[in-house]
């Protein structure tokens, strides 16, 4: 059952929703530079100088992933399978968040390659109780994982106008959901979907057209926000107060740097930097913040392995301890006891 906080009459919409239809940021978020212009050429140019060595120590191997998930299947615990997905097991519901099993983030073999492996092959997954899915773009909705998926009776929780993916592809319990929407999965788990400061396109004709956001899981008492890919803004010192202070914070810690295309190194609209992750975190009242979107495709021009660095180099100066700011080998399973206690 939904029960959305931010009813409104038709005529007085949200500000976020317009009135073609299409969606915007929160009131007060960042605007991008109208004048800056995309270039495929030179973000290819400058691509070409990234070194590409991954660590050893990046990966854990297969045989200890499958091992892992057999020793705590009757445990709580979170799973990096890479980039923004992960497998969380909150007492009898597993959860996956923006599944992405294909070789490239893009419509059929275009887009950026995977450089790192899924922890896991999609038919290697636990049974998924509930599919979160936080936006459209091509490294968060993937086709065709939601075709192969091979747990169709999870319930689905999609954001407005994004549910026609799942219907069209055998899923029965779809739940499209607008920002302050909750849905009580049972008597001890909770979702709610919330704004972040980021867009939506996947084509020509369809930018902002579906929208986006992050779920708040309440689980126990404790909080986990599974962040969409979201920039800076200031709603997040208002979600702070209203559903702070949160026990764990996942968040988008790559993909900030398109200098020289952008005008300012380290800094876009629509993907936290490092240190604009620790912010949120701090905004939230995060206890804990654990870094994603990073280390699996090349979607900006910073170092690969850079991200975490920054992440941790920097947890003090935003009130963290360096231990409370995460980072996870892809195939890392940790129990929530051990993160969120």
């Amino acid at each position: 059952m939904i029960y959305n906080t931010h009813l409104l009459a038709m005529n007085n919409k949200p500000y976020h929703h317009l009135p073609d239809g299409s969606f915007r940021n929160p009131e007060g978020s960042p605007k991008r530079d109208e004048n800056v212009k995309w270039s495929y050429r030179i973000f290819n140019k400058e691509k070409k100088k990234l070194d590409m060595t991954v660590p050893k120590n990046h990966i854990v191997d297969k045989e200890i992933v499958l091992s892992s998930l057999n020793k705590f299947k009757d445990d709580d615990f979170i799973l990096w399978i890479g980039h923004a997905t992960f497998i969380i097991k909150l007492g009898e519901t597993t959860i996956i968040t923006d599944p992405v099993f294909s070789q490239n983030a893009g419509p059929l073999i275009f887009g950026p390659k995977r450089f790192t492996q899924p922890a896991l092959k999609l038919n290697e997954i636990p049974n998924i109780d509930l599919f979160l899915l936080t936006h459209n773009h091509y490294d968060h909705l993937d086709m065709n994982t939601i075709r192969r998926f091979p747990y169709k009776k999870a319930k689905v929780l999609a954001p407005l106008k994004l549910g026609k993916y799942f219907k069209g592809n055998g899923y029965k319990d779809v739940n499209e959901m607008d920002w302050y929407d909750k849905i009580e999965i049972n008597e001890k788990l909770k979702i709610t979907f919330l704004p972040a400061v980021h867009w939506s396109k996947r084509s020509l004709t369809d930018t902002n057209k579906t929208l986006w956001g992050n779920f708040l899981i309440e689980y126990n008492k404790k909080k986990i926000l599974f962040a969409c890919d979201t920039g800076i803004g200031n709603i997040y010192e208002f979600l702070g107060k209203k559903y702070g202070p949160v026990d764990l914070t996942i968040i988008n810690i790559g993909a900030y740097n398109f200098y020289p295309i952008m005008p300012y190194k380290d800094k876009s609209i629509y993907h936290t930097n490092p240190e604009e992750a620790l912010s949120i975190g701090k905004d939230l009242g995060s206890k804990k913040i654990l870094g994603m979107h990073w280390g699996t495709f090349v979607l900006s021009l910073e170092p690969i392995m850079e991200p975490p660095i920054r992440f941790k180099k920097n947890a003090e100066k935003y009130g963290f301890k360096k231990e409370d700011a995460l980072i996870f080998k892809i195939g890392q399973i940790s129990p929530i006891k051990d993160i969120i206690n």
